[in-house]
């Protein structure tokens, strides 16, 4: 399939943290880049302060819990742009209720964002690309998923968990129709919402006695990750996991 100038993403998530680092890293690639959120406002603000003219981003409402969303987001970029190439799964709960205090309400909050979301957007972008003969999924997963992690609660930790498997079912799914479906595992990042998470005395312990290399994760760079996943040139890396996480889970 011949590529536009410039192609297009789609990412969930995009209203602050790492989405707006990875929305910002495709713009600067040449991308166009549908940013999503629930927070129409956060992602507009977003939006705003990466391409203030607005030229080459769309902010736009998504509840990833609602597939019917999904849809409707797919339609909206295809009628502004008429085509999409990409698509990043980012949009995440992260809770870090204490395992056996988390309710049934609080469980099925976080798993419906963190696990049915990506299953929703897996199949709705996989179909499309899989159609259009092309495409890159990429999973933003976690370090959560594969040892437990360092803060996160269970609930969140066993979704990832699930993402890191969906990767590879979707990968093996779409495999011959010219899409490629992986994920990338930060552990912890040095953004807000991590700061805001985890208290400072607990964080300085993380850094000092968890993370072999001492220091929290760089989201630009993790940003640049997705954005190497998602080039045309990835075509041989599918089902795969991209570990980023200083040396705290090494296989």
């Amino acid at each position: 399939m011949t590529q536009p100038i410039e192609p297009v993403v789609v990412i969930t998530g995009a209203g602050k943290g790492l989405g707006g680092h990875i929305a910002q890293a495709f713009l600067n690639a040449g991308f166009r880049v549908a940013l999503t959120d629930r927070d129409l406002q956060a992602v507009k603000d977003t939006a705003q302060a990466i391409d203030p003219e607005a030229s080459r981003t769309l902010a736009l409402a998504l509840d990833v819990t609602e597939k019917a969303q999904f849809i409707e987001v797919l339609d909206c970029v295809k009628n502004t742009w008429g085509t999409v190439q990409a698509f990043v799964n980012n949009a995440a709960l992260t809770l870090t209720t204490a395992p056996m205090d988390i309710t049934a309400e609080e469980f099925d909050q976080v798993i419906a964002v963190n696990l049915r979301g990506p299953f929703f957007g897996c199949q709705v972008f996989g179909q499309y690309f899989a159609d259009q003969g092309y495409g890159r999924i990429i999973n933003i997963a976690s370090l959560a998923g594969q040892n437990g992690g360092t803060a996160a609660g269970a609930h969140y930790a066993s979704a990832k968990g699930g993402v890191l498997t969906m990767t590879k079912i979707f990968a093996r799914q779409l495999a011959e129709q010219g899409v490629t479906v992986n994920a990338v595992a930060p552990g912890p990042l040095d953004l807000p919402i991590v700061r805001e998470a985890v208290p400072e005395e607990k964080l300085n312990a993380i850094i000092n006695s968890i993370i072999p290399v001492k220091a929290l994760g760089n989201p630009a760079w993790v940003a640049q990750t997705v954005l190497h996943l998602a080039r045309p040139e990835s075509g041989f890396i599918t089902g795969a996991a991209w570990d980023i996480n200083g040396g705290i889970f090494m296989r």
